[in-house]
């Protein structure tokens, strides 16, 4: 009878440890899904901010080679991704492009000059920085006119900000919502051994005798747990790229490694504060209220 009630207790301790763990590894593939969608928005945004670029038109009379060594001293400045040099030839054909129409023969010459089209780096590409900028393109001598459309910038800007704000605030209530089903996972787990917890008080084991197995025990879940849910994420990135292969451009080594640690260290950390506080409350509480 006795090696049946003990077999039975060590089912329910499996079971329960079982019920931790997958609790928390769902709750850290959330965070983790949440964390890849944050940093994939911050790539898209700053790919869809960096191809907002300059038109730069260079005055009439401007030798190429002064208009190299502009593109040379561009392709030197702090702001800037990527300056493309476009001769009046190659403007000509990608305005016939556009239009369907041969202008150049109807009118006789070709009216356009040459430009350089200048990509802009994301953390530059705020309303006041390019204003910026464009005030330090326009005070060279051999720049006549600088374009880009202002009204996209601004939208785009905002727009970016509004989703910034949103992704802040739902990682924040997601985050919340994660300790809290972690730490109610963990403590219905230590509440199903408050009577060992007692009965090792009762022969005089020390606190730190009895926490020391079960803090050691939450980190090994956590770890655990987030192992497998940073498994079910790699499977879901190479099931996306697998479907949608222009992700691939989106994927950062170093962000992936970075929400790697960061899932380990936060399933180790919730597990393990969560154990310390639920197994203190049971070593200092009065026996009547164990059965409660």
């Amino acid at each position: 009878m006795a090696l049946q009630e003990e077999r039975y207790y060590q089912r329910r301790i499996a079971t329960s440890q079982f019920t931790t763990v997958i609790s928390i590894t769902l709750v850290l593939f959330l965070m983790g899904l949440l964390g890849l969608i944050i940093f994939h928005a911050k790539k898209l945004s700053d790919y869809v901010k960096e191809n907002i670029g300059f038109s730069i038109i260079i005055r009439e009379g401007v030798k190429e080679s002064g208009i190299f060594e502009l593109k040379k001293n561009l392709d030197r400045a702090y702001y800037v991704k990527s300056a493309e040099y476009i001769p009046p030839e190659r403007a000509a054909e990608k305005l016939q492009d556009e239009l369907g129409e041969d202008f150049v023969g109807f009118l006789g010459y070709n009216p356009l000059l040459p430009s350089i089209d200048l990509r802009i780096k994301a953390p530059y590409t705020g309303s006041d920085s390019l204003s910026r900028i464009e005030r330090q393109l326009m005070n060279r001598p051999e720049i006549k006119e600088v374009f880009y459309q202002k009204s996209l910038v601004d939208a785009i800007n905002r727009n970016m900000e509004k989703i910034s704000i949103f992704l802040l605030g739902f990682s924040g209530i997601l985050l919340f919502i994660a300790i809290v089903l972690i730490n109610n996972t963990i403590r219905l787990s230590v509440y199903s051994k408050r009577f060992l917890i007692r009965s090792m008080q009762l022969v005089g084991a020390t606190e730190g005798f009895i926490r020391r197995p079960l803090l050691s025990r939450s980190i090994l879940q956590g770890i655990v747990s987030a192992l497998i849910a940073i498994g079910m994420l790699m499977v879901m990135i190479y099931l996306a790229i697998d479907q949608i292969p222009e992700l691939l451009e989106l994927q950062d080594p170093l962000m992936l490694l970075f929400l790697v640690v960061l899932i380990v260290l936060l399933g180790v950390f919730i597990s393990w504060i969560s154990t310390y506080f639920a197994v203190r409350k049971y070593l200092r509480i009065r026996t009547d209220l164990l059965y409660t």
